[in-house]
């Protein structure tokens, strides 16, 4: 008996210095992300709606770090109860944890995994919020992210990564969040979407982005980032697992921004820098689930699939007359579909798990969850979060009015412009607030 326990003390995990350090930098790129896909956005819309929606991605720093802190990571990760939902009261304000106790047979801090895990939870309400440009009062915006992430996303974390999250228990795949993450906001977009209608002018006015520098500045920004959301997800690299994730997330992303650009060239005769910077954005969404389980071949293929059906995607807003203002449906919502289900052809039961997927002798089982995990957060974030959105605009309101979107929202609901252009380039202004001539000022002196 003595030896027994004794040789179970030797195979209990111990603290890792290098894991834990390699995942406080992923938790810090991570955390770059937020701001990148606000400037990716902030580039996108018109002038007149620029700081808004660079707000609307911010403040998810502010409001879902509190939540979390408070009770989001209790709810997500704690006790399983049912397996819809987590608790654990050691958890709520981060305050019955100790310094040194390790994550759940893992070697790095309980501390570490909840700060990491914490920068996923801020980014995916701040994806949503590219959909809703332009028309959205800023208050309403922050009481629906706090109750968005508090009634959706913490369950649905639970159900995919939680021990004893019935999605987890089934088998379904998602390393990094194709399904918590990514298809959880798609479809919370559409959901909101419909419940508070189309921008005015939507069909009939141009509404080309202001800035395709800010949007390739916050592509790249991403990109960068996204190298700790993906491979940081293994929680450490102890056996390679992370490093195949980190190969695979470049060059998925690089085949799904040639397939893009491709499309784009056969379809409207043009390679443009916003389809590159938006294949770029759809090829990290789609290896995203996918990556630990394929090899490169297979993200290639799963890059170059992603980038096709998400530039096909973003037309279906004009078709379907659904006002999605910066594709988050088209590239968000079907690159997280397309990205999870393709686990289930792609996977080479080589890399993160022994389970194949029908390319590689795996049969149809492990699409068939795939599946499922795929519906089942999209019916359910696209019926709550609609409801949600509903009650808000019943309530509160959840539009500006139609006069304060045709002038601009940035001015009404933030007190300030994105650009000063008063002093540049001369004209009435330049010469209203130009030094006085020595004439002048000699006057006002012998005066």
């Amino acid at each position: 008996m003595a030896s027994a326990i004794t040789t179970l003390a030797a195979d209990a995990p111990t603290l890792s210095a290098a894991n834990t350090g390699f995942m406080l930098i992923c938790s810090a790129l991570v955390m770059l992300m937020t701001p990148g896909l606000a400037f990716f956005y902030g580039g996108m819309v018109r002038v007149k709606s620029s700081l808004n929606m660079l707000m609307m991605s911010f403040i998810s720093l502010g409001i879902v770090t509190i939540l979390w802190v408070l009770y989001g990571f209790s709810l997500a990760f704690g006790t399983d109860s049912g397996s819809l939902i987590g608790w654990n009261s050691d958890y709520v304000g981060l305050s019955g944890i100790g310094i040194t106790e390790l994550w759940d047979g893992y070697t790095i801090p309980v501390y570490v995994f909840a700060v990491f895990q914490l920068m996923f939870a801020v980014i995916t309400p701040a994806l949503i919020s590219g959909a809703l440009a332009d028309r959205v009062k800023f208050g309403a915006w922050v009481l629906f992210t706090g109750l968005w992430v508090t009634i959706v996303y913490f369950p649905v974390a639970h159900w995919v990564w939680g021990a004893g999250g019935w999605l987890f228990e089934l088998g379904v795949i998602d390393f990094a969040g194709g399904t918590a993450v990514h298809i959880n906001a798609g479809a919370a977009a559409l959901g909101v979407i419909l419940v508070i209608g189309k921008r005015v002018g939507f069909k009939k006015d141009p509404m080309r982005p202001h800035s395709l520098p800010l949007v390739m500045l916050g592509a790249g920004l991403l990109w960068f980032g996204w190298f700790g959301f993906n491979a940081g997800s293994w929680l450490g690299n102890d056996d390679g697992v992370g490093a195949v994730m980190f190969v695979n997330t470049q060059v998925a992303t690089a085949a799904a921004m040639l397939a893009w650009l491709g499309y784009e060239k056969l379809r409207h005769g043009s390679f443009t820098t916003l389809g590159a910077a938006s294949g770029a954005v759809a090829g990290l969404v789609a290896i995203t689930p996918a990556g630990g389980a394929v090899s490169p071949l297979g993200a290639i293929a799963v890059g170059a699939i992603a980038g096709v059906l998400c530039a096909m995607a973003v037309g279906l807003k004009y078709k379907f007359g659904y006002d999605d203002s910066l594709d988050v449906v088209g590239v968000h919502l079907v690159g997280g579909v397309a990205g999870s289900l393709l686990v289930g052809l792609f996977a080479t039961g080589g890399v993160q798990s022994d389970v194949a997927g029908l390319f590689y002798g795996g049969g149809l089982e492990q699409l068939g969850k795939q599946a499922i995990g795929v519906f089942a957060v999209l019916a359910y974030s696209l019926v709550v979060s609609a409801g949600l959105a509903f009650l808000l605009d019943k309530t509160i309101g959840m539009r500006v009015t139609e006069d304060v979107e045709v002038a601009g929202i940035d001015q009404v609901e933030h007190a300030e412009t994105a650009y000063d252009f008063s002093g540049a380039g001369g004209g009435a202004a330049s010469r209203n607030t130009a030094a006085p001539t020595p004439s002048a000022a000699s006057k006002k002196v012998d005066a």
